[in-house]
């Protein structure tokens, strides 16, 4: 990398993961083989994966279950030793950084706990800062705010176990951060939490984030999380990666279509609307054409010329949609938009 460029905040090179797997057969008989004569498998979670992210950078790791996107974050943070490849954090060895390394980063699991089940939030609170060695005016500082940025007043002082899921999680996120770290591994933050749970803490992380110009790299299986948090992806499946780029590249390469959701006035019919584009949906007054995404202007031009048009509005096919073709892998396969850090 030249001289010129900051390093980055997070490189992975060629990062690679194998579990041995004990293989048994069913039965009895299985058991007892598997005890006197045991068979083993290589299982490949992660396969050769490389990426950098920049200071500030909020980046969504992305892919379905079992595609190594967690074991990938356990990796960068220290808590899974590679089988290849290396990680750089913060210009530190995950593995080897100690004390310096663990208070920059954050990593927070959605499906797991750190909050002690029958007690207040507000004790955990006081173990991380005696864990982290956090002055106390530091402490009383970072956690006011924390509450105050998620809305926790009303929660810290009650068992854990009295918390809706959504509170509980706004409590994870607040003893995770209490240290001030400016790097965040976030796997499935909002993990089950209802719409209103999910946008407060979308919004707390562009706070943080804003106000701590902090690195952030989560998975996510809420496209809401991703599109109103990341401006880039990466996708994993398999435990290779196959895409690096934006959003609305990855949308240009694998949707080259552009849907014009239409408001029709009295008299236009079906037949009207086929010569201009593939017809997805049509139930007067609404109808949904689809058309290539070069044409878009051209043909909404001719539709408000030609026909009765009295709303017409240019949209991507759902991102959802999108993202399940990545998914597939077939369209991205050794094609990510981005060199890989080395």
């Amino acid at each position: 990398m030249g001289s010129d460029r900051a390093a980055p905040t997070i490189q992975a090179d060629r990062l690679g993961k194998v579990y041995r797997v004990k293989v048994r057969d069913p039965g009895l008989g299985g058991a007892v083989r598997s005890l006197v004569r045991p068979r083993y498998r290589d299982v490949r979670a992660v396969d050769d994966v490389s990426f950098t992210i920049g200071a500030g950078e909020m980046v969504a790791f992305l892919g379905p279950n079992g595609a190594g996107k967690t074991t990938t974050l356990k990796m960068l943070t220290g808590l899974l030793v590679p089988t290849a490849g290396r990680a750089m954090v913060a210009g530190c060895d995950p593995w080897t950084g100690g004390v310096s390394f663990k208070q920059r980063i954050a990593l927070v699991l959605g499906n797991k706990q750190q909050l002690l089940w029958d007690l207040p939030p507000e004790e955990s609170f006081r173990l991380n800062q005696a864990i982290y060695g956090i002055p106390g005016s530091e402490y009383r500082a970072r956690r006011d705010n924390l509450i105050s940025l998620l809305s926790l007043g009303d929660v810290v002082d009650k068992p854990v176990r009295q918390l809706s899921l959504g509170e509980r999680m706004k409590c994870e996120l607040a003893a995770s951060l209490l240290h001030g770290p400016d790097i965040l591994f976030l796997d499935e933050p909002t993990l089950g939490l209802d719409i209103t749970a999910q946008a407060a803490i979308r919004e707390f992380l562009r706070a943080y984030r804003d106000r701590r110009g902090a690195t952030v790299l989560l998975t996510s299986h809420y496209m809401a999380d991703v599109t109103a948090l990341a401006s880039r992806v990466l996708i994993v499946n398999h435990g290779r990666l196959l895409y690096d780029g934006s959003l609305d590249a990855l949308a240009a390469r694998l949707a080259p279509v552009k849907r014009l959701e239409l408001v029709l006035g009295d008299g236009v019919r079906r037949e009207d609307l086929l010569r201009f584009g593939t017809l997805q949906h049509f139930e007067l007054p609404h109808a949904t054409l689809e058309i290539p995404r070069a044409q878009a202007a051209a043909v909404s031009a001719e539709l408000l010329t030609k026909l009765s048009v009295l709303d017409l509005s240019i949209e991507d096919p759902p991102i959802e949609e999108v993202i399940q073709q990545a998914f597939a892998g077939t369209a991205l396969d050794g094609a990510g938009s981005r060199a890989p850090g080395r």
